[in-house]
């Protein structure tokens, strides 16, 4: 191997280092945020949200007036299409964030997690259902496994996970409403809470008039954390995505599960919540399910990149 091979190689191997713990950082900052939105237990759901979506605002705002990304902004803007698919993520947003926000200061931190580790299989389930995606024998295995698992838990406890279910279907059809337009992180974020901030403000501002707000009523310290809300959300989405530029699809899949992982030993560990035999049984399905679906996912990839290869030696 010469030498210039050899740098090409040394450097695609910092460069896949690097993404993976840009990777890990998002995802981990992801898993723990229960523990900053426990921070906030005394103020209701509803005005967390509305001052998440403001500061948000506010603070991607301020990095696209440094990185000067407004004009990219206003480009994506002036399609009538794109806006529509940044309304309809933008309430798919609202909706995940609220109800997360809501379980965890409620005290449903593992319901939460199941949200997310169910959250793929319902990717793919839209995919048939709404994009008419044809479904493989082992990708029902595993959503068939996954819904098992829920039907355990329904039946067991006598209602239906919809904490779970909230999340799973809201962050899926966020997912989808933003496959619809091409646009960085960033920029579809500020987009996003843009489209919804006009109500979350007035919400705000409504609630500072009837002097029930949180802004003056709470500790200095609270509102801090309360203004904090853009920097929390902001932050793990710029290392997402500087994770997703730097290593493959697939890690990054592998990647995903430390969020509902840490979420889940939060909910256990930190929180005390019961985890009953029921809860291992209903999870153990739903884990099954996953790890069907990851090895599919693996296979199906591998074949795709020898085939590649393949066809270049050729």
């Amino acid at each position: 191997m010469d030498k210039r091979s050899q740098s090409t190689m040394e450097q695609n191997q910092e460069r896949d280092r690097a993404g993976v713990w840009y990777g890990v950082l998002a995802y981990t900052a992801w898993g723990i945020l229960p523990l900053y939105w426990k921070l906030l237990q005394g103020i209701p759901a509803l005005e967390i949200l509305a001052h998440r979506i403001v500061w948000s605002f506010v603070f991607v705002g301020i990095i696209l007036t440094i990185t000067r990304g407004w004009p990219r902004l206003f480009a994506v803007m002036k399609q009538t299409k794109n806006v529509l698919s940044l309304f309809l993520a933008g309430f798919f947003m609202s909706i995940n964030w609220y109800t997360y926000i809501w379980a965890v200061n409620s005290g449903h931190v593992i319901e939460a997690s199941m949200g997310y580790y169910i959250n793929p299989l319902f990717v793919v389930l839209l995919g048939v259902v709404i994009l008419k995606e044809k479904l493989n024998r082992w990708q029902g295995l595993a959503i068939f496994l996954a819904l098992i698992g829920v039907l355990i838990m329904t039946i067991q406890y006598g209602q239906i996970p919809w904490i779970s279910l909230i999340l799973a279907i809201s962050f899926s059809l966020y997912g989808l409403s933003k496959k619809l337009i091409n646009v960085d992180s960033l920029t579809s974020l500020a987009l996003e809470t843009a489209i919804v901030m006009p109500i979350a403000l007035f919400y705000i501002i409504n609630r500072q008039v009837q002097n029930v707000g949180a802004l003056g009523r709470v500790s200095v310290a609270e509102m801090l954390i309360l203004f904090g809300t853009g920097v929390i959300t902001a932050i793990p989405l710029l290392a997402f995505a500087q994770g997703a530029k730097r290593i493959k699809l697939i890690m990054l899949g592998f990647l995903q599960y430390i969020t509902p992982t840490s979420t889940l030993l939060l909910g256990i560990f930190i929180f005390k919540e019961h985890f009953s035999r029921t809860h291992l049984i209903g999870f153990s399905f739903i884990w099954a399910g996953l790890l069907v679906f990851i090895v599919v996912n693996v296979y199906q990839v591998t074949k795709m990149q020898n085939k590649k290869h393949e066809t270049r030696q050729v």
